[in-house]
């Protein structure tokens, strides 16, 4: 089943909402071998709606809408799509009641122009919506069929699960889409490709696609039209086969996160961990706390912006960033060593950078990190050269400096390259 997705919302034009149901339908609809062809995002305005739920219609048959189910005056989809179908509007009580039910249990009363809300375009299906106030819509009729759903990324998440992909399976294939990621760090782009080779033929008819980022490089296993059973066998030998080309490169899959697997690491050790940072500003304490339970292994950073506070709570000797400046190997190793004796804890890390736009010079161009790790006693610093902007700069020396540590927890790993 092919099926296109229109975004109703000008606030998605302008640019100040994203549209990340998009990704939550794409991915959900995929596992149920249900193929997006399309995205359309339009404001709310009637010819803009019914032109793009219109031609979408006439190019698939199949629609799912989101956005412009509200009380407002700019909420008008469901009007514009029930003309497309001749269905016109009818006042629903069982919806008005539901509508009641929720605004009681948050001892509110709703006004006069929620009514709207409960009103169903002739021979609708009425999706209930448990989490809001919008229902969802499933019409169907001689233009086609078109799912209306709320744009509140939450409501529009549980009617997606909760009502309208069990209503998808029935009339599926039975063939489904899947992806599966291998995620990797260190390298480039172009040396990873290179580093596997003419891989697509060992994986066809699997596609692969490379995702490069910030964070490093995703490695994206795409599986078409196939049976639940033979899609799965064949991702997993295939991100098997990925991860063996990555080598020391590959950290985790799908939605794993590095600064997750380090702290696991740790605890397996029994150690605990700190961080000293200067040009991330505690976006490395930021990634390891953002890990539920992170507190049984990280115990804290500091934030040494300036020099002062890397001699006076970090003990970096003045002589030595006088003499090497506070980007250096030097300096790097100190501030790790300073930030596990201050914590009491056998593993640290520390960042010194440059990140720009300006402060660089030819000796240290802006994007030069230094990179320190201590663990159970032993320093070592790694130098690194990102490109970007100041906050891209910032968040690839904070995703190399855990996969620096994550190296020194798996000596099999290797000792890291730059980004």
């Amino acid at each position: 089943m092919d099926l296109e997705l229109v975004a109703i919302g000008t606030e998605l034009l302008l640019g100040f909402t994203i549209d990340t149901n998009g990704a939550e339908i794409g991915r959900a609809l995929g596992e149920i071998g249900v193929r997006v062809v399309r995205r359309t995002a339009v404001a709310d305005g009637e010819a803009d709606i019914r032109d793009a739920v219109g031609a979408a219609l006439a190019r698939t048959g199949a629609v799912i809408t989101t956005g412009g189910l509200g009380p407002t005056r700019d909420d008008i989809s469901k009007r514009v799509i029930a003309g497309l179908f001749d269905a016109p509007l009818a006042f629903d009580p069982s919806v008005w009641d539901d509508v009641l039910a929720r605004y009681a249990r948050f001892g509110r009363t709703p006004v006069e122009s929620n009514r709207i809300q409960a009103e169903v375009p002739r021979g609708a299906v009425v999706l209930r919506n448990r989490w809001g106030t919008a229902p969802g819509l499933w019409l169907e009729g001689a233009a086609g069929l078109v799912v209306l759903l709320p744009g509140v990324p939450g409501e529009m998440r549980n009617l997606l699960r909760q009502e309208v992909v069990p209503r998808l399976v029935e009339r599926g294939s039975g063939r489904v889409v899947r992806s599966r990621v291998v995620r990797t760090s260190g390298i480039p782009e172009s040396t990873l490709a290179e580093r596997l080779g003419e891989i697509e033929d060992d994986i066809a008819p699997l596609t692969l696609a490379y995702l490069p980022g910030v964070a490093g490089v995703d490695l994206r296993l795409s599986a078409w039209n196939l049976s639940p059973a033979e899609a799965e066998d064949r991702l997993t030998a295939s991100a098997e086969l990925l991860r063996a080309r990555a080598g020391e490169h590959a950290y985790g899959q799908d939605d794993e996160d590095l600064a997750a697997l380090v702290l696991e690491l740790l605890r397996r050790r029994g150690a605990h961990l700190a961080v000293a940072e200067s040009c991330t500003g505690g976006l490395l304490g930021g990634r390891l706390t953002d890990v539920p339970g992170s507190s049984a292994t990280f115990v804290g950073g500091i934030i040494a912006y300036d020099n002062a506070v890397k001699r006076e709570i970090l003990g970096v000797p003045g002589a030595m960033l006088a003499a090497h400046g506070a980007v250096s190997e030097p300096v790097a190793r100190a501030m790790a060593e300073g930030a596990a004796r201050v914590f009491g804890v056998e593993a640290a890390l520390s960042v010194t950078g440059v990140a720009g736009p300006g402060g660089g010079s030819e000796a240290k161009p802006v994007g030069t990190v230094w990179l320190g790790v201590t663990l159970d006693g032993e320093t070592r610093a790694l130098a690194s050269m990102f490109g970007g902007d100041r906050r891209e700069i910032r968040l690839r020396a904070t995703q190399a400096a855990l996969d620096l540590l994550r190296r020194r927890l798996t000596p099999t790993a290797g000792p890291g390259t730059a980004l």
